[in-house]
């Protein structure tokens, strides 16, 4: 497998806070994100969650948390972008 470089432009102050948690994880940067790319590719979405504190969750990431145990409720955490898609646009004719 070839291997390609991969670079983005990151706030500073993220970056510092981002390798302070990761260390405090036992692992550097470059490392966690290849790993959070390898997943997301094998899950096809984004699937884990590493936090020193879970009670320092932000009310998006709640929200989130609480769409995902509806969705597994309802059977439809599966779908994919394309079936969501036609879904909302069912609903919209619907309404319209």
């Amino acid at each position: 497998m070839a291997n390609t470089l991969v670079q983005f432009r990151a706030d500073e102050t993220e970056r510092s806070l981002a390798i302070q948690i990761l260390k405090k994880l036992g692992m550097d940067l470059p490392t966690y994100l290849r790993m959070s790319m390898s997943r997301l590719v094998s899950e096809k979405g984004i699937p884990f969650s590493m936090k020193l504190d879970p009670q320092s969750e932000n009310k998006g990431t709640q929200a989130l948390k609480r769409a995902s145990r509806i969705a597994e409720e309802y059977g439809i955490s599966e779908m994919s972008l394309k079936e969501i898609n036609e879904e909302i646009a069912a609903a919209r004719a619907q309404g319209a």
